[in-house]
């Protein structure tokens, strides 16, 4: 890792935090510092919340690359890696946790749309199973307590004998129509998935029909 422009600056004005350009308006960046943020006054939500997902990135980063470090370290300095972690002030308890998800995923296999903690939720699964849900949770843009509820829910289903479930692709719909439908749903007293969902089963039905009288 090429620190070499970090060094370069004040401990107290690190790497920027570029935000997009503001027409017309001088940028100033977000600097951040070893205890913390140097954030400009009057800034703006879009280059505020830029900040924050750029600062996301660096942490789910960070998780994976000390992960790696500490896999190398066991293989290559079993005897002295543990004086390495020491020296830089790290907790082994938590390098360990790191640890353990980078080895369960090879470099290939990890998913730049989701994040360590989505990782960390099926590493103990099977490679096929932890493939499985990290695609679900690609398709239906889940969040990592989404995915761990719907991992759950379909534990407990399998512990019951319950029935399977599958998965609609996720659509992309125009706002005004999933307006429409959420008012109906409303109208009707139902949930808005329960509402979806018995309007699938009422046209497919219909469908269904229809083709069964025209092939009479």
């Amino acid at each position: 890792m090429d620190t070499s422009a970090q060094d370069s600056r004040s401990p107290r004005t690190g790497a920027p935090l570029r935000g997009p350009k503001a027409d017309g308006a001088q940028r100033r960046d977000i600097l951040t510092t070893r205890v913390g943020l140097k954030i400009p006054s009057a800034l703006t939500f879009e280059r505020w919340q830029h900040a924050g997902s750029q600062i996301s990135r660096i942490v789910d980063s960070s998780s994976w690359c000390l992960g790696d470090w500490l896999v190398y370290g066991q293989q290559e300095f079993s005897d002295r890696y543990l004086r390495a972690i020491e020296a830089c002030g790290l907790d082994y308890q938590t390098l360990r946790n790191y640890a353990w998800v980078a080895r369960k995923f090879e470099l290939h296999r990890r998913r730049e749309t989701l994040s360590f903690q989505h990782h960390a939720e099926v590493s103990s699964l099977p490679p096929c199973e932890q493939d499985k849900w990290l695609d679900l949770a690609e398709e239906f843009n889940w969040s990592r307590n989404e995915l761990r509820r719907n991992i759950r829910a379909h534990r407990q289903r399998d512990s019951m004998g319950g029935p399977t479930e599958d998965y609609l692709p996720k659509l992309a719909v125009p706002a005004e129509r999933v307006q429409q439908w959420r008012r109906a749903a409303e109208v009707s007293g139902d949930k808005f998935e329960q509402w979806v969902l018995q309007a699938l089963d009422q046209a497919a039905l219909a469908s269904l029909h229809v083709a069964g009288g025209a092939s009479v």
